[in-house]
């Protein structure tokens, strides 16, 4: 199964936080499944710690790496699919994800309730 991890599971999974679900947690080490990392978690990332909201890793891209996740950049598509979804979801990097996990064919692991009205697979985190 190809996973794409919302930006909150990612964090959990970097850290091993114990709010992520057993389930979620099985799937993402399993390693006959890909973790995909999208570009757009990144720069939500990078957003929210210069101002002070959110606590990460500085060096990212290498702790991506680390766990062998990876890294899913935005395309042309994603971003037409983006702003075509049904306004649901408010929020841009979520759109994003979804989208991507749409056109890409990808589970998205998340706890975003928001998630599940779209046409996405889902992997409650």
């Amino acid at each position: 199964m190809n996973l794409l991890l919302d930006t909150h599971v990612l964090i959990w999974a970097l850290e091993n936080n114990p709010k992520l679900s057993a389930q979620a947690r099985v799937a993402i080490i399993d390693g006959s499944n890909v973790v995909f990392v999208s570009s757009v978690s990144a720069w939500e990332i990078s957003i929210k710690k210069a101002a002070g909201k959110l606590k990460a890793p500085d060096n990212l891209f290498e702790e991506i790496k680390l766990h062998r996740f990876t890294p899913l950049n935005i395309n042309f598509d994603h971003a037409q699919l983006a702003g075509k979804l049904p306004a649901i979801h408010k929020d841009p990097f979520d759109r994003m994800l979804i989208a991507q996990a749409m056109i890409e064919k990808l589970c998205l692991v998340s706890r975003d309730s928001f998630f599940s009205q779209y046409d996405v697979k889902l992997l409650v985190a």
